[in-house]
């Protein structure tokens, strides 16, 4: 249940920011915390993949502040997030035995972290009078939930 739980939650990450997700997890497979074993996901820890994904994820969050981004809620970018959000959570599934229960698990996070942080950033922004503070807020829930995640899974 617990692989399962770590499955949704990376999804909805992804949701939040589609990159940081598969930037966690692959430095997790990597670094021998996300055991991946010969599946078809094992690429995810190979040597240039954790630092490539971090390049992205790095440009997705300069990108976010950006005002002429498009909505996370375009067909396009709604998408993105739930393939990284499955991709992850199968990972977390693979870890633990059932990669198309972590997979599915994450593509329902993905949902929930892309509709529930658009909603939640809407708010904030509206409260704070601007989006700026509001994107540093969802960057830092991110980050921080994708580092707790990788740490319970070593």
């Amino acid at each position: 249940m617990a692989i399962l739980f770590l499955a949704l939650v990376i999804g909805i990450v992804a949701g939040l920011r589609a990159m940081t997700a598969p930037a966690a997890i692959s430095w997790a497979a990597y670094l021998g915390w996300l055991h991946l074993g010969e599946s078809w996901l094992a690429f995810l820890g190979y040597f240039l993949i954790p630092w490539i994904l971090t390049i992205l994820a790095i440009v997705e969050l300069i990108n976010d502040q950006r005002p002429s981004t498009p909505s996370r809620k375009v067909p396009i970018q709604f998408g993105a997030r739930i393939v990284m959000g499955a991709l992850c959570g199968g990972a977390i599934g693979v870890n633990g035995g059932s990669a198309i229960s972590g997979l599915v698990a994450g593509a329902i996070g993905a949902v929930i972290g892309t509709l529930g942080g658009a909603d939640i950033r809407g708010r904030l922004a509206k409260g704070f009078g601007q989006d700026r503070p509001a994107a540093l807020i969802e960057d830092a829930v991110a980050i921080v939930s994708a580092l707790l995640i990788i740490v319970a899974l070593r």
